[in-house]
């Protein structure tokens, strides 16, 4: 992920065309902590539906603060099963090989299910932007991933769910930006130490440059900052918010759609990378994004990475991690077991 490693610190820093580095890439990795936070799986209702979602994140920063206010980019994850209900993902897989599809809607939706049930962990979707979290961290940059598992457990769909997610973008954004303004808000207290849960004192208080915020959404959550960046929604931005620069990871926008007015950008940069065997996302990606920033003086950049498929961007969706419902979503020859396919048959060796 080097490439959204450049890509978001120097937009977010000023001009991706000069490609001048930032003092803080210059000087190099530092030390970096994680806290995180959690105001309830209920703290926020859908808009029209009344459906419960969290206000949850992780949040990764350099130990030493320093003085000057440090930039903030905002992580979102996509559409992903919400409850690690082990018995219900393999009552899912059992039903999917016997074509049960009514055994299947059951177990389908106690994974999808907000909040989960008594004694169900909630999938840290979130968690699976670490990596990233701490590579930004570690040169300068405040980051913060957002969980939005109450969301993919709701019933809203297309447009309506990237403008449920922008929505809840500009709920962190409000909390951080009343934090490091007046040391007051939702967040006094809420911190806790990402590795043992202990409560963490951290002292935020004018060290967060809202003037300054690069976004980060993977598959719908890259709809969603598309939305939330779109020159029409900026008015919803929290006052004293200025989104810089936007990377889609993989979007899934509404593929139905042939208006993406609603996702126009046209004064900031925008970036959109996807994996060459992504089983879930084509190269409609570019085209929409496209569409949505074609007027933009701020520039379009697109990635296409070559063997890379869709849920391995998050490590908390591939099976490496042990997660429920992790899995792969790409195909693959079975003559060539090494080699990943995307649709339409393209053939690409891992990198």
């Amino acid at each position: 992920m080097s490439t959204a490693a450049l890509f978001l610190p120097q937009a977010v820093a000023g001009s991706l065309a000069s490609a001048a580095p930032l003092d803080a890439w210059a000087q190099g990795p530092r030390g970096v902590a994680a806290v995180t936070y959690n105001l309830g799986d209920q703290a926020y209702r859908l808009p029209g539906t009344g459906e419960p979602v969290e206000i949850a994140a992780t949040v990764h920063y350099p130990k030493d603060l320093g003085t000057a206010p440090r930039p903030l980019i905002v992580q979102l994850h996509g559409w992903h099963e919400t409850c690690a209900d082990q018995a219900a993902a393999a009552a899912r897989d059992a039903a999917e090989r016997a074509k049960d599809w009514d055994a299947y809607a059951a177990a389908n939706q106690k994974l999808f299910s907000w909040p989960c049930a008594p004694g169900t962990r909630p999938i840290a979707n979130e968690r699976g932007y670490d990596y990233l979290g701490e590579e930004l961290a570690g040169h300068g940059f405040i980051v913060v991933s957002v969980r939005a598992n109450g969301i993919n457990a709701s019933s809203v769909s297309s447009d309506e769910n990237a403008s449920a997610r922008a929505d809840l973008i500009n709920k962190h954004l409000a909390l951080w930006q009343q934090l490091s303004a007046s040391g007051r808000g939702g967040l006094v207290g809420a911190f806790r130490d990402a590795a043992t849960g202990k409560p963490q004192r951290v002292d935020f208080r004018h060290h967060v440059d809202l003037n300054k915020v690069g976004t980060m959404g993977h598959s719908r959550g890259g709809a969603g900052m598309t939305w939330q960046a779109a020159d029409r929604h900026k008015a919803q931005w929290p006052a004293g918010v200025k989104v810089r620069a936007v990377m889609a990871l993989a979007p899934a926008y509404n593929v139905m759609t042939e208006d993406m007015s609603a996702y126009e950008i046209t004064k900031t940069p925008v970036a959109v990378i996807r994996g060459a065997c992504d089983g879930q996302v084509g190269r409609e990606a570019f085209s929409l994004a496209a569409d949505a920033t074609a007027r933009s003086s701020a520039g379009f950049h697109q990635v296409e990475i070559h063997g890379a498929n869709h849920n391995y961007f998050n490590t908390q969706w591939s099976p490496d991690s042990g997660e429920v419902a992790a899995g792969d979503d790409a195909g693959h020859d079975d003559d060539h077991p090494g080699r990943c396919t995307e649709p339409g048959g393209s053939t690409y060796e891992p990198n």
